[in-house]
């Protein structure tokens, strides 16, 4: 009777071992359907501020993973344990037919290529589980949807700034360095107004809370009020902007001339600004009306800001303490605040609302240039810098920043909704993101050659009034873009 060998014996009990340990997986995996209910019973129980609903979202879909990874488990040993028995059918072969082993060549050319087929099996099965995985997953989570609505064109230079009116007929404003500024009906896209009255680049405009008056801040040194009127001419039908552009077409390379053609044929001009404020040695590079709109307040390259009485035109205030150029100013909605930004890597808060003491307080939290910082609705302000982040203050703890937003690209003129407290960051390198005050990332606009910008994107604003277009952006592509945000409430939920 022939007597095993010590390495058959172990062999076979490593094989033994194997067959029972697969049986036990199958065991294991036959009970994972009682698994999910389990789980999210003892969830229930724990303390989360994720919504159930994505909760459980979350919990079906980490059960599907760990389902596929152990399929594949189970199909590796079963793969592993015929390539054994083929190489043992291989041998026997070998010695029957050559009355002696089998060359090690042979056998490792066939047990390589063995080898090769499983690896391209596994690989198959894993792109086709974790595809359909990934697939699942951005079929059930909610996204921001945004949308191009309208784009305005008629500017010769790049738009510095933009804003939309306070009060009815609602338009849109911008600032181009080609020394105009221009108001726009939303819905059709059509120049209503040009004010050409400044020598210089028109660096930012800001409307009257109440009346029909803009106020735009220039290279000139000077800050301009002017009175506009304006009739909304008919919406007219949507078009498809993206059908009449060439997708072979590089955009960042067009020549000058083509922003002249794309001016506005008959549009109404103003030349004279009814207050002109002269106080700064600098380029005013912002303004903004106070509450009330009865005084404004003017940023300057001279490291100075200066607050007006509007109605007299004289300097009330000039606000020092920057030690280099002014970059932004922003007033708050409903108090007599305002907050000055500049390239010496702070911005400051300065506090008029009681008239015998004007106090200042500085936020020290950048490490380069401030290049905006404006209010909130609440006690917050949202500061964006050329150091790449943005940062949430809350006013009564100014010592450090709430939430940190840490980018890619340096951050321009940032925006806030009043309504939906969503942050919009337009940057150097042609991006728009959207984040929440948290510091959340919810969206980032669409960009191609066939719709977005295609240049440094200067500044946003909202439009709290429209909900079809509530969002605008411009850039030194020499228009303006008017977005449709859609934000679930899935994703609005704290």
């Amino acid at each position: 009777m022939p007597v095993e060998s010590g390495n058959s014996a172990a062999a076979r009990q490593v094989k033994q071992k194997r067959k029972s340990h697969s049986l036990s997986i199958r065991r294991t995996n036959s009970t994972e359907q009682d698994r999910p209910g389990m789980q999210r019973d003892m969830l229930e129980g724990q303390d989360s501020k994720l919504p159930m609903a994505l909760r459980s979202n979350l919990l079906d879909l980490f059960g599907q993973i760990e389902r596929e990874f152990e399929n594949l488990y189970i199909e590796n040993l079963e793969l592993r344990r015929e390539i054994e028995s083929l190489n043992e059918r291989l041998a026997g072969e070998g010695q029957t037919v050559d009355g002696g082993d089998l060359s090690k060549g042979a056998l490792k050319t066939k047990a390589s290529h063995s080898t090769s087929q499983l690896s391209q099996k596994l690989k198959t099965t894993y792109k086709a589980s974790t595809s359909k995985i990934v697939s699942s997953f951005k079929a059930t989570t909610s996204r921001a949807v945004c949308q191009l609505v309208k784009e305005y064109v008629g500017h010769r230079d790049g738009i510095w700034d933009l804003a939309v009116t306070r009060i009815q007929p609602l338009v849109l404003g911008t600032a181009s360095a080609d020394h105009c500024s221009m108001l726009w009906s939303i819905e059709t896209g059509k120049c209503l107004l040009k004010y050409a009255g400044h020598a210089g680049s028109v660096n930012s405009i800001k409307f009257h809370p109440t009346e029909q008056m803009a106020l735009t801040a220039s290279g000139d040194q000077t800050a301009h009020i002017w009175r506009y009127m304006v009739q909304l001419p008919l919406p007219l039908p949507p078009a498809d902007i993206s059908a009449s552009l060439d997708d072979d077409v590089d955009f960042s390379d067009k020549d000058e001339a083509d922003g002249e053609a794309d001016g506005p044929n008959e549009c109404p001009t103003i030349r004279v600004a009814t207050t002109t404020l002269k106080s700064h040695q600098g380029v005013v590079i912002a303004a903004d009306w106070l509450v009330g709109g009865k005084q404004v307040v003017t940023a300057s390259w001279d490291r100075a800001a200066n607050l007006y009485d509007v109605e007299t035109s004289e300097l009330v205030h000039t606000l020092t303490g920057h030690d280099q150029e002014l970059t932004h100013c922003c007033t708050h909605p409903t108090q007599r605040l305002v907050v000055t930004s500049s390239r010496d890597t702070t911005f400051r808060l300065w506090d008029f609302r009681d008239p015998s003491i004007h106090s200042v307080n500085v936020f020290q939290g950048h490490t380069d240039t401030v290049t905006s910082a404006v209010f909130t609705v609440g006690d917050n302000v949202v500061s964006g810098s050329d150091d790449r982040t943005v940062k949430v203050w809350d006013l009564k703890n100014m010592r450090s920043p709430i939430a940190t937003i840490r980018t890619d690209s340096a951050v321009n003129r940032i925006s806030v909704s009043a309504n939906q407290r969503i942050i919009a960051l337009p940057h150097d390198n042609r991006q728009v993101r959207l984040f929440d005050m948290n510091g959340v990332r919810l969206a980032r606009l669409p960009r191609s050659n066939r719709q977005g910008h295609r240049r440094m994107v200067c500044c946003s604003a909202w439009n709290e009034e429209n909900q079809a277009c509530n969002l605008f952006t411009c850039g030194f592509d020499r228009q303006a873009i008017g977005w449709n945000i859609n934000i679930p409430a899935l994703l609005q939920e704290k």
